[in-house]
């Protein structure tokens, strides 16, 4: 027969975000001694009170616990359980030395004072008006989220997606969910289209009512575009959304004709195939840009070309090959140019040389890239200053746009865009709309590597479209200096069967060799030689830092050899700080290595930097973080939009170089394997790679060469401009 045991959470030991498991120390109501409570408790803090039922379950390993099967959970009432409830860090403002304080003067009526005479907070030394003020703020968005925390319970919705909704609809938060909820899945990122569905046929909504089949088809349709394609054929998305809402097509085909009509999306080419309006707005953008921009008058002084790579080639003290000197001609000629080549074909020659020419002509030059990364590099490789796309272009958050575009145009006579392989449509959109039309541009980028990861594939599109003059770097002169790191990316790029040089195990390593592959089929295995790596191998035997010089590059999230597990793995055994804030799946320590993984403009912070934790502040509830080029506060609520970044994606890396690269690879990652993510994640190695894994998934990985297609429409647009 189930139990009903009531009292006090007095720890947490461990908690998933995700689906909300947790195992925790409750203390019974009259009783001294603790029991361990396990199972899916969402939402719930130290000190609160809870009614648990469940039964008694002994665990082999662990001892009797008791098993949770449904719980109830309230403020606290004891003086022991306020103490424990403020003392968490829950509420910003208040953490151990100020819950002491705090409940030391007001007792059990801590809460009620909180809640309803705040400023008789300022009663307990140390606590003015402004913190006052602020603990009070806290407090109620604290309730807001515990009250929408317990309406969403019973829909698998995380308690940061709670906390995200919150700061969208304040206190309005719960009656958005009630009247609204289709509404919610549009705005909130997160809470996507099924969970809202729940939520609303739940609360009677009909399964045919033309709201749900409207917002079903959006979502629908943002599905698709979260998959790479900025348009889709009307047939794959009749038939995806009538999978979707388990509805017949005859009503789906009618909302498709609704949706086109209001405008909510874009038909192409006789309705043949369907686009977002922001993707059409894009696409036209970037079609419409660089059409005009190709038939423009230049804004370059006059240049002798010829003279001018002789006078490159001078100062650089050798010659270009053919190839290069074509690329700087075709630059300094054309108003708009691609080039595209892999690793060693001399990019970073021409760039040099086309910054050191208009300089001297003194012309206003900008360099720009995607990432921080990307951007400190090509400041590196060419001497001059180069900077995100994001910064370049200055985004006004309370405005929700770019300061630069078409009405204020960046002063710039030339403009070379690195890592072009990474721009998605809407922020190609944005930086083409800012430049002058007599400015030159120049996009450089690897055509081979991942596209990038927002909708669209910019580069190779208009590659394809042979409007834009186009130099294809095919001669390596890197390949002697790093032949098996290059000869390996070039090798899986042609589709060579051939492997690495293979170690039967981390014994065989060698520090002399710059590209070795471990065998290590089992993920179990390959997880373990992963830590090896990092603990023992590269701090002894190369002596690099495992944080600053290494990065883990992994194809897949989930698994045992994923990027969630190895990422807690090395935690553990990098990180000497065990103290930090437990948020989420993760717990954040200082020296912790972290991922922004949204752009923040608030912070200046964008997707894709890393930084590490350098200091926490826990009566304050936020964390100094060093970023690449300055440090960051970020509250609790911030982390939100981080993890751990021991280990990242192949597709977070794009942009980026790192001395040491490791490369987990089992079969378990086949849905990822294809030969691009494979040639990406070699490129990204500098001076040693690690593979780690299973031969056959590295075979795999080589033999699928045909990445998923994207449905784009921006050669069409471009070809029809031109």
């Amino acid at each position: 027969m189930p139990e009903t045991i009531r009292g006090v959470l007095e720890r947490i030991m461990f908690s998933n975000e995700e689906n909300h498991f947790l195992i925790g120390d409750l203390r019974p109501e009259d009783k001294k001694a603790t029991i361990t409570v396990t199972g899916a408790m969402p939402g719930v803090q130290c000190g609160e009170t809870l009614e648990v039922t469940g039964d008694w379950v002994v665990n082999p390993k662990y001892g009797t616990q008791f098993k949770v099967t449904h719980v109830k959970s309230t403020l606290p009432s004891t003086v022991h359980g306020i103490r424990k409830y403020l003392g968490s860090g829950l509420v910003p403002g208040i953490g151990k030395v100020y819950a002491n304080k705090i409940v030391d003067h007001f007792g059990a009526e801590t809460l009620t004072i909180i809640s309803e005479e705040s400023a008789r907070l300022r009663e307990v030394a140390g606590i003015g008006a402004g913190r006052a003020k602020s603990i009070k703020a806290a407090w109620e968005e604290q309730a807001a989220i515990r009250e929408v925390m317990l309406f969403l319970q019973t829909y698998g919705v995380t308690a940061a997606r709670c906390v995200r909704l919150v700061k969208q609809y304040g206190n309005e938060a719960k009656t958005v969910l009630e009247n609204e909820p289709y509404r919610v899945a549009r705005e909130i990122d997160g809470i996507g289209f099924k969970t809202a569905d729940q939520i609303a046929l739940n609360l009677g909504f009909g399964n045919d009512s033309p709201k749900r089949l409207d917002a079903g088809l959006l979502f629908s349709l943002q599905e698709l575009e979260s998959d790479g394609h900025t348009c889709v054929p009307r047939r794959l998305w009749v038939e995806h959304a009538t999978q979707l809402l388990d509805t017949e097509e005859a009503n789906i085909e009618a909302r498709v004709s609704h949706l086109v009509e209001s405008k909510e999306v874009i038909s192409i080419d006789d309705e043949h195939r369907i686009q977002l309006p922001h993707s059409h707005r894009a696409e036209t953008t970037i079609a419409q840009v660089i059409s005009r921009s190709l038939k423009a008058n230049s804004g370059l002084p006059p240049i002798k070309v010829d003279a001018a790579i002789e006078w490159a080639q001078d100062k650089a003290s050798f010659g270009f090959a053919e190839e290069q000197a074509q690329a700087i001609r075709t630059g300094l000629n054309e108003k708009v140019s691609i080039i595209t080549g892999g690793p060693g074909t001399g990019k970073t020659t021409i760039l040099r040389a086309l910054v050191q020419i208009v300089r001297a002509k003194k012309v206003d030059i900008i360099l720009a890239a995607p990432t921080g990364r990307a951007a400190q590099r090509m400041s590196q490789a060419t001497g001059g200053f180069a900077q995100t796309i994001h910064r370049l272009l200055k985004f006004e958050p309370h405005k929700g746009n770019f300061a630069h575009n078409e009405s204020n145009p960046l002063k710039a006579g030339f403009v070379i865009v690195d890592e072009s392989s990474m721009l998605d449509v809407r922020l190609a959109a944005a930086l083409l709309r800012a430049i002058p039309q007599s400015a030159h541009i120049i996009l450089v980028g690897d055509v081979n590597q991942l596209p990038s990861v927002g909708a669209g594939n910019v580069l190779k599109d208009l590659i394809e479209s042979k409007a834009v003059p186009t130099t294809r770097l095919q001669k390596i002169f890197r390949q002697n200096e790093e032949s098996s790191i290059i000869t390996t990316a070039y090798n899986v790029l042609n589709g060579s069967k051939g492997t690495p040089y293979l170690l039967d195990s981390t014994a065989e390593l060698g520090a002399q060799y710059d590209l070795q592959f471990i065998k290590a089929p089992e993920a179990d295995d390959c997880l373990k030689a992963i830590e090896y790596l990092c603990k023992q191998f590269i701090p002894n035997k190369l002596r690099r830092d495992p944080l600053r010089d290494t990065q883990v590059l992994a194809p897949m999230h989930r698994g045992v050899a994923g990027i969630s597990n190895i990422n807690t793995t090395l935690q553990k055994a990098l990180n000497t700080h065990k103290n930090g804030f437990t948020f989420g799946a993760y717990k954040y320590c200082i020296g912790d290595k972290i991922i922004q993984n949204r752009n923040n403009y608030d912070l200046n912070i964008y997707n894709g930097d890393i930084g590490t934790i350098e200091s926490i502040d826990y009566e304050n509830s936020t964390l100094q973080v060093q970023f690449d080029s300055e440090q960051v506060e970020m509250t609790r609520s911030d982390l939100l939009d981080v993890s751990l970044a021991y280990a990242i994606s192949v597709h977070k890396s794009q942009g980026s170089e790192y001395p040491i690269v490791i490369i987990p690879l089992v079969k378990g990652h086949f849905m990822m394997l294809q030969r691009n993510l494979l040639y990406t994640a070699l490129t990204r190695g500098k001076q040693k790679i690690f593979i780690v894994g299973d031969p056959v998934a590295y075979f795999m990985a080589v033999k699928n060469a045909d990445p998923a297609m994207r449905f784009t429409d921006l050669k069409e647009k471009l070809l029809e401009a031109m």
